[in-house]
């Protein structure tokens, strides 16, 4: 102090003394936290007791501990070992930024937070910011932000028509006898008594305090709603005097702070078993029974999964619980449909004939460089495809129609229970906060809020239109780039298609078909993966540029476009294959072709469904093993490889037990948008499911087996090896479901065209029924389709080939002789016809069936959605009543209270004399 004081007395430059003036302003604050001492004692989470009391003090002081050194210990408290840390910040002694941080934290101290730093054992540059909120700050902004608590026990009743349910669940109990030990169920002995889910709650109040259920001060408000109130209070605070410059995550952007976060509440690991000692804190009750491989079959505790990481993430897991539990019945449809498919391989007469075909000769599938082949030689691709595609695909399409809309309809069930639960029924209308950002845009211009009457920050309608017109314009733009980058693979593949047909390996050669896949598939993903670098920068531009009034507004317009972004990014291929892939070519002779030089692409002879099978299954599996490898795999090789710097810097004999800061700095920060990419890989895997299901009915399988596998991955990402994040309140999943219907009435749709055009259903139809040999006759059976396959090809000349389509082969390699005809898919007349090469009656006869197949099958499916919708409620009958007996409970309690308070009143103002004669009695 005394070489700072001399420096600037001599006139130097404060710019050289600040390393020295952060020490001592460190000082300063180990010097303020000792001669003030916190007065908030937080009781300690104690080994198979997850609920503080009153008795823990005394247990700790007569087995020779007391409660302070034993907080000291634990790296989850001030010094003192009295004041619990609700927030760490962390900064760099050597960043520039050190006025921003003297002003964000001097306006800390003013708010009343109390604050304590520390520097790092590993990084002496690294300076940890603890902070503690008292019991008088905390119960001022709990009011301000409407913060529900607990105020009286709630008082159950059974409706008639549960003693019904009480009977089917005694005869259930009895045939779990035969079933294995608690089945999908959870270990309720290891689990804490969350209270909080038995009170009413209401708004905290600081007028009606004795209202609430409050045994000890120190443990009515828990962790994540105290990290909740002091990060609220933080993204408030100015950084800068005399400027509208506020809020944390500013200074996080400018590198002020490298870091902030809430604590965890300790190791998730223990030396004892937690059915023998009991858990050690809520993070390691959530390893081992939510987190833990080994229950992986049980189901989730959301309780515990609200009360630690908060509302928000224990809505997701809610529902991609309640998603994969909806996986069982389609997964077992569509092995259904799987396994038809393959039992009735062997009947199948197209697959047969397909098969004997050896002496049918297909057209080249490309110009010069492509061979004839014989049809035979697609035998293994036909019975392929009729594993797909076979009678019961349209009974399967229907089926996933209407099980999306029955699991949105009993999803809005589940979600209104979950709410009341959580009390989130009328949360958004009344505690949603407004963004700093938003007022410091708009502070100058405010209303009065037609509900709370209280004056807030305006946005002009003008303005706001300007800028959602902006906003519109990029996303037209970057939806455009993408369209741009699949027309420029459509080219890759119709010009190296030939290329690798003319290449000199004899492998590459034979099967340039594959190569020409196989590479534009591998181009494609450098470039998805490269515009989702930009996609993600350019929606933050224009969702900031819109400037959302609250947090939930700016997730749902990020949401929006980012999910346009990836959904056309990664479906657009998919669409491409399914309805434009050989339905344009032309013919041979006349091929249509781009800029009149190079030849569309066609299907393989057996079919485009083939094609579209192949790209489903490969972007399902290798996509989700990718997201699951950087999900989990990723945070895994950062903190091993912090953990190996350790080591190497302090050497592997010497062991240091590090605060709990230190452990939780050292781990991964959640994304910086929340719970996005969790939904987003989720919602994109509910579209493979849906969307083109009929082309792959193993799709809701594959997604079954891998949602298994997410819960626990997301669960052991969260717990172990992410930061805590901070505890947020949402109501429901927010637009994400507003996204899901959209992709429900989608796959309607899609599906629809993938059976009438893609599959080869609807033209065996019309053969079985106007041309087989059952014509006539009302069947359908596998002998009406003899001659399917000659009846679907037609005979091209090939002499009428055109000079740069015509192949270098004769097909002298078939028969001894050059060939003087060549088959192709398509219902056109022969070379000698009146018309030559055109339609057939046949052709017409198909295109009418798939046009009323399409309108026929959506406006069935359509109408089944939209019964199930109206017959099954938003809301189930018995959590209504419910509702209205807790509200008529609430306004009885209410009033006594209130009575009880006047009463009171009343006799203390007798018995001192001053009761007016016509005062109410």
């Amino acid at each position: 102090i005394e070489t700072l004081l001399s420096g600037v007395s001599r006139g130097e430059s404060t710019q050289d003394f600040y390393p020295l003036a952060k020490d001592v302003n460190i000082l300063f604050d180990e010097l303020e936290a000792v001669s003030s001492p916190c007065k908030d004692d937080d009781s300690l989470l104690h080994p198979g007791n997850l609920t503080s009391t009153s008795d823990d003090a005394s247990r700790l002081e007569a087995g020779g501990e007391t409660v302070p050194e034993r907080n000291k210990l634990n790296g989850l408290y001030f010094r003192d070992g009295k004041c619990r840390i609700d927030y760490i910040l962390v900064y760099r002694k050597s960043n520039p930024q050190i006025e921003k941080r003297e002003v964000f934290e001097r306006n800390i101290r003013a708010e009343g937070l109390q604050m304590e730093k520390e520097s790092s054992l590993i990084n002496s540059d690294i300076i940890f910011v603890k902070l503690h909120a008292p019991w008088e700050v905390l119960g001022r902004y709990a009011e301000q932000m409407n913060v529900r608590m607990p105020f009286r026990r709630k008082i159950y009743y059974l409706p008639r028509r549960y003693k019904f349910m009480s009977r089917i669940d005694k005869q259930i109990s009895r045939f779990r006898r035969w079933l294995p030990k608690k089945p999908m169920r959870l270990d309720k002995e290891t689990l804490p008594d969350l209270e909080e889910n038995d009170c009413y709650t209401a708004p905290f109040s600081q007028q009606r305090i004795h209202h609430f259920i409050i045994h000890n001060k120190e443990t009515f408000f828990n962790n994540a709603t105290r990290s909740r109130i002091v990060h609220h209070i933080l993204q408030r605070i100015k950084y800068e005097e005399g400027k509208n410059k506020i809020g944390l995550n500013r200074l996080l952007t400018n590198g002020s702070y490298e870091a902030a976060f809430p604590l965890h509440e300790g190791s998730y690991r223990s030396k004892n078993s937690i059915r023998t000692h009991g858990a050690e804190n809520h993070r390691h009750l959530l390893y081992e029974c939510w987190a833990s491989w080994g229950v992986w079959y049980k189901y989730q505790p959301l309780d515990l999964v609200r009360r630690y990481f908060g509302e928000k993430i224990g809505l997701y897991f809610a529902w991609l619980g309640w998603y994969t539990g909806m996986l069982f019945p389609a997964a077992f449809i569509g092995l259904f449909v799987f396994l038809y498919g393959v039992t009735t391989l062997d009947h199948c007469q197209v697959s047969k004939e397909v098969c004997q075909a050896t002496d049918i000769i297909m057209c080249p599938v490309c110009d010069k460089y492509c061979p004839f082949m014989r049809l035979s030689d697609s035998c293994v691709y036909a019975k392929v495809t009729h594993l797909f595609d076979n009678g019961a695909t349209v009974f399967f399409a229907v089926f996933m129609a209407v099980w999306a809309t029955v699991f949105l309809e009993f999803w809005k069930r589940r979600r209104a229970v979950i709410a009341y639960d959580w009390d989130l029924i009328d949360w958004e209308e009344e505690e949603e906060e407004i963004r700093p950002q938003f007022e410091a845009k708009y502070s100058k211009k405010e209303r009065m809020n037609p509900i709370s009457g209280k004056p807030e920050p305006y946005q002009a309608f003008t303005d706001k239109c300007s800028r959602l017109i902006v906003s519109a314009s990029g996303i037209f733009f970057m939806i455009c780039v993408v369209i741009a980058a699949v027309f420029g693979i459509v080219i890759y593949r119709v010009v190296t298609v030939s290329t690798f047909a003319a290449f000199k390996w004899a492998l590459i050669r034979n099967n340039s078909q594959v190569a020409t896949t196989g590479t534009a598939v591998c181009i494609n993903f450098c470039i998805i993966m490269l515009l989702n670098v930009l996609y993600e920068k350019v929606a933050l531009l224009l969702t900031n540029l819109e400037q959302p009034r609250t947090e939930s507004e700016w997730e749902n317009s990020f949401t929006l476009k980012m999910f346009l972004f990836q959904f056309v990014n990664l479906n657009s291929s998919t669409f491409y294959i399914a309805f434009f892939l050989g339905r344009f070519t032309g013919h041979p002779g006349a091929y249509l072709r781009l800029i009149n030089r190079w030849r569309l692409e066609e299907c393989h002879p057996s079919g485009c469904l083939i094609d579209l099978c192949m790209q489903m299954g490969i972007i399902m599996v290798l996509k989700q093993t990718w997201n699951n490898f950087m999900e989990l795999g990723y945070p895994l090789i950062q903190n091993w490889w912090t953990r190996r710097k350790v080591r190497q810097e302090h050497g592997p004999e010497r062991k240091i037990s590090f605060p709990q800061w230190e452990k939780d700095y050292n781990l991964q920060p959640m994304n910086a948008y929340g719970l996005f990419d969790e939904y987003l890989e989720m919602i994109l895997q509910f579209g493979f499911t849906t969307i083109f299901v009929a082309a792959f009915p193993l799709a809701p399988l594959l997604a079954l087996l891998n949602n298994i596998i997410e819960i626990r991955l997301d669960a052991y990402k969260f717990v172990t090896q992410w930061r805590r994040p901070l505890a947020s309140r949402a109501k429901d999943i927010g637009i994400w479901y507003g996204i899901l219907e959209g992709i429900g009435i989608l796959s309607v749709i899609t599906n629809a065209f993938v059976i009438a055009i893609t599959s080869d259903f609807i033209p065996r139809l019309v053969y079985a029924y106007k041309y087989g040999p059952c014509a006539g006759q009302g069947e359908a059976g596998q002998k009406c389709m003899v001659g399917y396959v000659n009846a679907s090809l037609s005979v091209f000349r090939i002499s009428d080939f055109e000079n740069r389509s015509e192949p270098e082969s004769d097909g002298s390699e078939f028969s001894g002789t050059p060939l003087k005809y060549c088959r192709y898919r398509d219902y056109r007349d022969p070379p000698h016809s009146l018309v030559p090469y055109g339609y057939t009656l046949q052709f017409w006869h198909v295109l009418a069936a798939r046009l009323a197949f399409i309108i026929v099958f959506e406006h069935l499916v359509f109408c089944i959605k939209h019964l199930i919708s109206y017959l099954i409620p938003d809301l189930p009958k018995d959590l209504r009543d419910r509702m209205r007996r807790e509200k008529y409970l609430i306004q009885e309690m209410m009033y006594e209270a209130e009575l009880e308070r006047l009463q009171k009143e009343r006799k203390e103002r007798k018995k001192n004399g001053k009761v007016h004669h016509n005062e109410w009695p």
